[in-house]
Parts: C-alpha cells; sequence; structure tokens
C-alpha cells in the first residue's frame, strides 16, 4: 500500500527567504515520488523561528497527524520542526503515538537516537547564536550606535560607508518628536497625570510612537526596567543596553522580559542624543518618587498582583465594541468596557457592563438564538457551497492533469515508435526523460483519491445545542471546567456589543467549522474552512437590558 505522506516546510525569521519554502517542497516532493510515496497535504510557517512550537502551519500538522490523515511526515531536516529539545522529544512522542513516522532528508527516519541527539545539537546552536548576536550588538553599544530597535525622537540614519556596505546603528535627533518629548516631560513635572497627558496629545492629533494613538503606559512605563518616555536615558545623552533579557514562556510561547543584574547593564555616554537637560529630567524623577511613596502605591505593589495570572472567563479577548470596533477589557473585577473609552477617551460609549451577564446572554445565543432553523439552514448551505466550490475546483485541477497526462502519453508512444524506426537526433534522450519524468509527476498528484461533495447530517443542529448545554453545565465544575470553557471559547469567533435607546444588543459570530467539528466530528475531511454565522446580523438579534 502506497504511504500517505505530509510535508512540512519552514523558513526562520532569521533566513527571510520566502524561496526557501518552496526549494524545500520540491526536494521532499523528489524524495516522495522516488520512494513511490503518495503526498496528500503540505504544511507551512513562514518566517517563525523553529524556539517555539506555536506555529499554525505545525499546529495544523500536528491535528492532521492526530486525526490519521498520514502515515508519514517528511522535511528537510528535523530542526524545521523544531530546534528546541523538549519540543522536538514531545513532538516525536506525540507522532509515534499517533502512529506517523519522521522522515527526514538530512537524517533519514527519525528515532529516539535522532531525537537526543539533534535536539542537543540544536538547542546549542541556538545559544551559540544568541552569543554570537549579543556580542555582535555590544560592540556597536561600545562605539555609541543602537543596540538595536529605535526610540521615539530620533531617526535611523541610513548611508553606506567607506566600504560600500551599509552604516547600521547611527541615528539623529528628530525634532519635532523631540519637541513633543520636552512638553511631556515638562508637563508631567508640573503634575500632570500620564493619562491626562495622552489624552491632551490624541487630542491635538499629534502621532504617537510608531504613528499610533498615545497611551498613558506608552508614557509612563516602568521606572526599574527603563521603559516609556519618562525613563528613557538616551533622552539625557546616555545610551543604557543589556538592561533586560527575554525568555520564553513555555505555556504561552510569548517573549517575557527579565531584569538582568545592574553589573551586566552596559552604558555609554552619547551626548549627541541628548534631548532632556538635567535639571528637568531630575524634576520627574523627584516626581516619580513621591508617586512611588504613596501609601496606596506602596500598598497595591506590596500584593505583587503581577505575578499571578490573570483567569481566562469565557470571552477573554472576544469582546468588541460595537461603536468603534475596539476591545472590551477588564475594568474591575467584574466589568468589562471599552478600551478605546476608557484609556483613549476616544470612543462614546463609555458604558461598563457586567461580564457574567454577557456570558449568560452569549451561552443563550450558542444554544437557542445561532441554531434557530434559518441559521441552521443557511450556515449549512453557506458551509456545503463553500466547499464544493473548492473541491470542485480541485476537480477541474484533477481534470486538467488527467488531459495533460494522456496528451503525454501519446507524444511518448510517438516517440517510441520513431527510436523503434531508428530515427536518432541529438535532443531525442533529452526530450523522453523531460516527458517522462513530468509523467511520474502527474503520477503522483493523480494518486490522491478525488474529493467528494460535503453532506452534513440532518441533525446536526439538535446535536450541537445539546452538546452546547452539557458544556454550559460542566463550567460550574471546577473539575471539568478548563475543557468545557476552551470548547465553547473555540465556537466564538467575535462578540460585538452596542449600547442603544432599547438596551444592549449582541451580535455573535460563530465559526462553522468549530460548530461542524463539535456537533459532527470529521464531518470535514480535513478542510479548514473560514465561513462564519452571525446572530444577530440577518437574524434576531439579542437585546436585553442592564
Amino acid at each position: 500500500m502506497m504511504s500517505r505522506v505530509a510535508i512540512y516546510a519552514r523558513f526562520s525569521s532569521e533566513m527571510q527567504r520566502d524561496a526557501s519554502i518552496e526549494d524545500q517542497i520540491r526536494l521532499c516532493q523528489e524524495r516522495a515520488n522516488r520512494e513511490g510515496w503518495r503526498v496528500i497535504e503540505t504544511f507551512t510557517d513562514r518566517a517563525m523561528s523553529g524556539a517555539s512550537m506555536l506555529r499554525p502551519g505545525l499546529q495544523s500538522l500536528i491535528d492532521g497527524a492526530t486525526e490519521g490523515r498520514f502515515e508519514t511526515i517528511l522535511a528537510e531536516a528535523l530542526d524545521r520542526l523544531s530546534r528546541d529539545q523538549a519540543d522536538i522529544a514531545a513532538l516525536y512522542k506525540r507522532l509515534s503515538f499517533a502512529g506517523v513516522q519522521i522522515v527526514t532528508l538530512s537524517e533519514g527516519e527519525i528515532s529516539e537516537l535522532h531525537v537526543g541527539l539533534k535536539g542537543t545539537m540544536n538547542q546549542l546552536f541556538l545559544k551559540d547564536l544568541a552569543a554570537k548576536t549579543r556580542r555582535g550588538l555590544r560592540g556597536r553599544v561600545e562605539a555609541g550606535l543602537s543596540g538595536g530597535g529605535n526610540s521615539y525622537g530620533y531617526d535611523v540614519i541610513r548611508r553606506l560607508g567607506p566600504n560600500g556596505e551599509s552604516v547600521t546603528g547611527e541615528r539623529s535627533i528628530n525634532q519635532d518628536e523631540a519637541n513633543v518629548i520636552r512638553r511631556v516631560f515638562r508637563e508631567f513635572a508640573d503634575g500632570c497625570s500620564p493619562r491626562t497627558i495622552a489624552h491632551r496629545l490624541n487630542a491635538e492629533g499629534i502621532p504617537g510612537p510608531r504613528g499610533m494613538l498615545w497611551r498613558d503606559t506608552a508614557i509612563r512605563g516602568h521606572r526599574t526596567r527603563g521603559t516609556g518616555l519618562l525613563n528613557n536615558e538616551l533622552y539625557i545623552g546616555r545610551l543604557v543596553w543589556n538592561r533586560l533579557r527575554y525568555v520564553k514562556d513555555p505555556q504561552t510561547g510569548r517573549r517575557v522580559s527579565r531584569l538582568n543584574p545592574r553589573a551586566s547593564w552596559i552604558a555609554k555616554e552619547v551626548p549627541a542624543l541628548r534631548i532632556i537637560d538635567d535639571a528637568l529630567w531630575d524634576n520627574v524623577k523627584r516626581r516619580q518618587g513621591e508617586i512611588d511613596g504613596q501609601p496606596r502605591v506602596v500598598a497595591i505593589k506590596a500584593t505583587r498582583f503581577w505575578e499571578r495570572r490573570r483567569p481566562t472567563h469565557l470571552l477573554t479577548g472576544l469582546l468588541a465594541c460595537g461603536c468603534c470596533g475596539s476591545r472590551l477589557t477588564s475594568v474591575g473585577k467584574d466589568y468589562v468596557a471599552c478600551a478605546a473609552a476608557t484609556k483613549l477617551k476616544t470612543c462614546s460609549q463609555r458604558r461598563s457592563f457586567r461580564r457574567g451577564v454577557l456570558e449568560t446572554a452569549v451561552l443563550d445565543l450558542l444554544r437557542n438564538r445561532l441554531m434557530q432553523p434559518d441559521a441552521v439552514a443557511e450556515f449549512v448551505a453557506a458551509y456545503s457551497q463553500e466547499l464544493n466550490t473548492r473541491r470542485g475546483a480541485q476537480t477541474a485541477d484533477r481534470s486538467r492533469l488527467q488531459s495533460e497526462r494522456a496528451n503525454i502519453q501519446r507524444k511518448l508512444n510517438g516517440l517510441y515508435d520513431a527510436v523503434a524506426d531508428g530515427l536518432r537526433t541529438s535532443g531525442l534522450k533529452e526530450r523522453l526523460e523531460e516527458l517522462e519524468g513530468r509523467l511520474v509527476q502527474l503520477d503522483a498528484a493523480l494518486a490522491a483519491p478525488p474529493p467528494s461533495p460535503v453532506r452534513l447530517h440532518p441533525n446536526l443542529a439538535e446535536t450541537y445545542r445539546r452538546k452546547v448545554t452539557e458544556f454550559s453545565a460542566a463550567l460550574e465544575d471546577p473539575e471539568i471546567r478548563a475543557p468545557a470553557l476552551e470548547a465553547i471559547r473555540g465556537l466564538i469567533e467575535r462578540v460585538t456589543v452596542m449600547e442603544d435607546p432599547e438596551g444592549i444588543t449582541l451580535d455573535l459570530e460563530g465559526a462553522i467549522t468549530a460548530m461542524i467539528d463539535l456537533a459532527q466530528p470529521l464531518a470535514r475531511e480535513g478542510d479548514r474552512s473560514s465561513v462564519k454565522v452571525v446572530a444577530g446580523v440577518g437574524f434576531e438579534p439579542t437585546t436585553f437590558r442592564l
């Protein structure tokens, strides 16, 4: 039986060469053709580091392996899947349990020995690369140049050196932004809060860092870590480097900053980049010290609230303001409000909403409104049409390949007859090899089964409603709350909250693919559709009073 194969290709952010993906896929396809394997899917991650497992292509690959869609994963090298030793070991264990083997062009079939040795080598490579990068950056900082990135108030100088190569790390003062910096420092020293300063700058239409709106956090920053406008020592002509280091949280894959010991900081005087005089800087630092010494601030810091991970609620990250489109964020323990209204004052929907009331209304939408007969009919029809249209295109491509194969076979038969009759030319052999090679490629492409039309179970709606009800009840059980919470969150793409004279209107957008997965597992046969259905737009919206 011909082995079903999935190809995985990735290029990292350091390489920045998109053609690398196509190169890897081509080489893997050639290997599959030689082995007689049937490539049924290809997964890619572009410009993504191998130090993290949170890559869309890799996660889809793992899902496909778990669902049994293929028996072999083919990649250029083991480090394309991951460079982290622990991650590659966990991935190998998970794939082995699913009965899926890993084959690479560099190492061949991967075993426990490859995982141990190659994982160690990749881990050492990452450490060595980081050390070399830091060594190069420190040399630039010692020369008074930028160690990476750029601060508000400065322009990057782009020029060529005597050797014709680009000179990096040079900066000059942007006078317009420098005037804004001096204003921020003066207003804060005079008693204005960072939030008030941000509101004034936004009201006057003055663009903030990276052209975005001003936020109080961008001004306030963190004194000890040296972040924020008011703590940037470059403004007094002192370049400080290596104040922070960054590590990846193994649970989320996100980078988290850690403060380095002061002895490891590198400071260099760069008087040409000074924007703030010492007197104004000292006044700002004096006021920051007074604020830090207030009893209320001392009590808040004593709780060390930043060390506690915030709980994930049913609607965390899914709520949007119906007035401006911004996210709704927590304002207090049990309420949420528009972030643009509370922090930027750029939205007129200033009201806060009780989180529990919104969650109850959304669960009601999922159970009843979203699965009312009209909504069910629409999303089933839309989903079926979307996939059948896609599969119709696949069928057309298959017909084109079959036609091309028949044409090539006719040409080959003619050339074989000519050879049998004694014809010999200089280009005949090359032409035969070219056509025969293309014939092998077409046979491999046509070996995959033809697409089939989508058929959804007629009781899909009732099954969906029953399972959502079961999950809703599970939210009350602390032992199984976490998986139930994630299952329901997976059904929601966005909840828009809009205040009107009649009350509060919720528009719920749900992901059809997740709904079908929940009510009819394996119905999609591997397809990933982005079709959505909306409860509240096109159907009776949920309107209620708080």
